[in-house]
C-alpha cells in the first residue's frame, strides 16, 4: 500500500533540541534520544468513513514529532497502518450494500488525499492489515506453540497473564479494563476465556465474512492488536521510541500489543514512550463515526477552506488536549492565517532569529503548539505595529512556520 507524497520541508539554520514529551505509561515527561534515526508507529484508520477532525488532530501531532526530529538533523522512520479488515468496516459495508474491499480502498484514498492537503508528512511503510497477514500469522503461530496464547472454539486468544509487564502502559486496574474492553471491541464476557481481558489474535472464518489461509491457525482473519505489532515488529523491531495514537488507545489496543510484543521476544519495553492524542468534541460529545457527530476535512476543504486554516485550528489546541470543534474555532483559524500570511507579505520586518527559537522550544516541550503559535502571533503585531528593517525576515518566518508547524504561508 502507497502513502501519500511528501511536502518539502525547508531547512533552517541551527537545529532544535531533543523532544521531552509525556509518556502515558509512566505518567510522567521524558527526553527522548533517539540516536540518528528516529523511529515511531502510530496507529491508522480503519476506512469506513472519512476522515474527520479527531483523526486530523491525532495526525497534527505525530506529524509535529517528525518535524521536532526532523529539526534536530535525524532522519525518522514513521511507519503507520490501516486496518483495512475489521468488524466495523464490514459491517458499514453490509449496512449500505459495498464491497467491503471497495469500501475501504475508496476511504483509504480520501484519506490520503486530506493528509496531503493538510501536509501531513508521509510514513515510510503504509500497510494495510491485508497485506500483513503472511507476517501476522507465524507470530500468532508462535503465541501459540508458546503457550501464550489457546484455542476456543477455533479461534485463537493471547493470555494476557504470559505476560509480566501487562497493565504497565494503561496503568488501569481490572475493573476499569473490562468496561473499556467491552466498550472498545473485546468480548470479557464470552464464556471459556482464561481470562475475561484475553484478545483475540485470530478470528476463525464466520460465514459471509473474508478469511484468509491461517497455515495451522485455520482460515480467518486476525485480531486488530497483532496487526500493528505485526508491522511494527517488521518495520522498526523492538525498543522504538514512540508508539502514538489517540487517548482512547492506550487501552486495550496498546496495552494489548505491547504484551503481545513483549510475550514473542522476551524485551520490554515494546516502546520507550507511549504518546497520546486528546479527543475532539462537537456538541458536547467525542466526535467518532459510531455517533456520527463528525466534521469531515474533506467536506470543509470542498467548502473552501484552506487546508491552512484547518491545521492552525488543530495547532490552537494542546495534542494532549480534549477540546470541542465550533465554528468559532475554524474563524479564529482562519482570521490567525490571514494576518500571518499578510505579516511576511511585506517586504522586510522585525528581526525573526529569536522567534524561531522560540517555536522550536515550544514544541521540544511537549508539543506545546499553542504556544508556538502565540510567539508568531507577537511577531506578526510587531509587523503591523512598526514594521522591521530586516528584509530576510519575513522570509525566515515564513520558513520556519512551514518546517516546524507545517502550514505553508
Amino acid at each position: 500500500m502507497h502513502a501519500w507524497p511528501a511536502s518539502e520541508v525547508p531547512a533552517l539554520p541551527g537545529q532544535g533540541r531533543d523532544l521531552r514529551i509525556h509518556d502515558t505509561a509512566t505518567g510522567g515527561l521524558v527526553t527522548l534520544d533517539p540516536g540518528p534515526v528516529a523511529r515511531i508507529y502510530v496507529c491508522g484508520i480503519t476506512p469506513y468513513d472519512a476522515t474527520h477532525i479527531g483523526h486530523a488532530a491525532t495526525y497534527n501531532a505525530f506529524d509535529l514529532v517528525q518535524r521536532v526530529w526532523l529539526d534536530t538533523k535525524r532522519q525518522v522512520h514513521y511507519v503507520q497502518n490501516v486496518t483495512d479488515v475489521d468488524d466495523p468496516l464490514l459491517e458499514r459495508a453490509q449496512r449500505d450494500g459495498l464491497d467491503w474491499a471497495a469500501l475501504a480502498e475508496k476511504e483509504t484514498a480520501l484519506f490520503r488525499e486530506d493528509m496531503t492537503a493538510l501536509r501531513m508528512l508521509p510514513p515510510r511503510q503504509y500497510i494495510g492489515a491485508v497485506e500483513a497477514i503472511p507476517g501476522i500469522v507465524p507470530l500468532v503461530e508462535r503465541l501459540r506453540d508458546m503457550g501464550a496464547a489457546y484455542e476456543l472454539e477455533g479461534d485463537v486468544y493471547f493470555s494476557v497473564e504470559s505476560d509480566p509487564h501487562f497493565g504497565k502502559v494503561s496503568g488501569l486496574d481490572a475493573a476499569a479494563m473490562r468496561l473499556l474492553s467491552a466498550e472498545r471491541g473485546g468480548d470479557p464476557d464470552r464464556p471459556g476465556k482464561k481470562n475475561p481481558l484475553d484478545p483475540m489474535l485470530w478470528m476463525a472464518a464466520r460465514e459471509g465474512e473474508p478469511s484468509w489461509d491461517g497455515a495451522s491457525l485455520g482460515r480467518g482473519r486476525p485480531g486488530w492488536h497483532i496487526e500493528c505489532v505485526a508491522i511494527a515488529l517488521d518495520h522498526l523491531g523492538m525498543g522504538f521510541d514512540i508508539q502514538g495514537g489517540g487517548s482512547d488507545l492506550a487501552f486495550p489496543h496498546h496495552e494489548m500489543g505491547a504484551s503481545h510484543a513483549q510475550a514473542l521476544t522476551g524485551e520490554f519495553p515494546m516502546a520507550k514512550a507511549y504518546v497520546h492524542a486528546g479527543m475532539v468534541a462537537l456538541d458536547g460529545e467525542k466526535m467518532s463515526k459510531s455517533k456520527g457527530n463528525l466534521v469531515f476535512v474533506s467536506k470543509l476543504r470542498r467548502d473552501g477552506v484552506d487546508p491552512a486554516a484547518i491545521r492552525l485550528a488543530l495547532l490552537a489546541h494542546h495534542y494532549r488536549a480534549d477540546w470541542e470543534w465550533t465554528d468559532q474555532v475554524l474563524r479564529d483559524a482562519v482570521a490567525r492565517l490571514g494576518r500571518w500570511r499578510a505579516a511576511v507579505s511585506r517586504p522586510d520586518g522585525p528581526p525573526a532569529e529569536a522567534l524561531v527559537q522560540e517555536i522550536r522550544e515550544a514544541l521540544a516541550d511537549d508539543l506545546d503548539a499553542p504556544a508556538a503559535l502565540i510567539a508568531v502571533d507577537r511577531w506578526t503585531a510587531r509587523q503591523e505595529q512598526s514594521g522591521g528593517t530586516d528584509e530576510g525576515a519575513p522570509g525566515v518566518v515564513s520558513r520556519a512556520v512551514d518546517a516546524l508547524l507545517g502550514v505553508a504561508l
